[in-house]
């Protein structure tokens, strides 16, 4: 590996954040090791599983396919931006309310997706959370709770 290093500055999850990085590091890496920000997990490294999933500039991305270099000036949100450390966001509240985590592993990917869904259209059909969901792969709900919190947090969402 060559001892090239490139100053990366973005905001992440609201806060200006600059590190060090080899022009070859993933972002999935760069979150995790360089900014210490573990809630980006990274599950088959080929952007199959969904597990990387953060939103690049409003967009969900998968971390594991994306240089650290290209989110150069980006605003990057992981899934420890969606709360405040006092209370869990809606969607977070209500994956806990219908039990759509079980390990736990795909969990910060699916809540960025179903974010962005949200974000996008607040209220979806069934059809619709499941097409924005394909993307990520869990192997223990079966996706039914996963669903059904999407669904809640939509109705509580829109009731606000």
């Amino acid at each position: 590996m060559s001892d090239e290093v490139t100053r990366i500055e973005f905001s992440i999850n609201g806060a200006r954040m600059g590190a060090d990085a080899e022009p070859r590091m993933l972002l999935a890496d760069f979150i995790r090791h360089r900014l210490h920000l573990t809630g980006t997990h990274v599950g088959c490294a080929h952007g199959a599983c969904g597990a990387c999933t953060v939103m690049v500039n409003g967009r969900p991305a998968r971390s594991c396919l994306m240089f650290a270099v290209q989110a150069q000036g980006a605003e990057v949100k992981t899934v420890e931006g969606m709360s405040s450390e006092e209370e869990l966001s809606p969607l977070q509240q209500e994956f806990r309310n219908h039990h759509a985590l079980q390990c736990g592993f795909c969990t910060p990917g699916m809540l960025i997706s179903a974010q962005a869904l949200l974000d996008e259209n607040p209220q979806p059909t069934e059809e619709e959370i499941r097409k924005a969901l394909a993307g990520n792969l869990c192997r223990c709900t079966g996706y039914n709770n996963i669903v059904r919190a999407v669904q809640a947090a939509a109705k509580r969402l829109n009731a606000d």
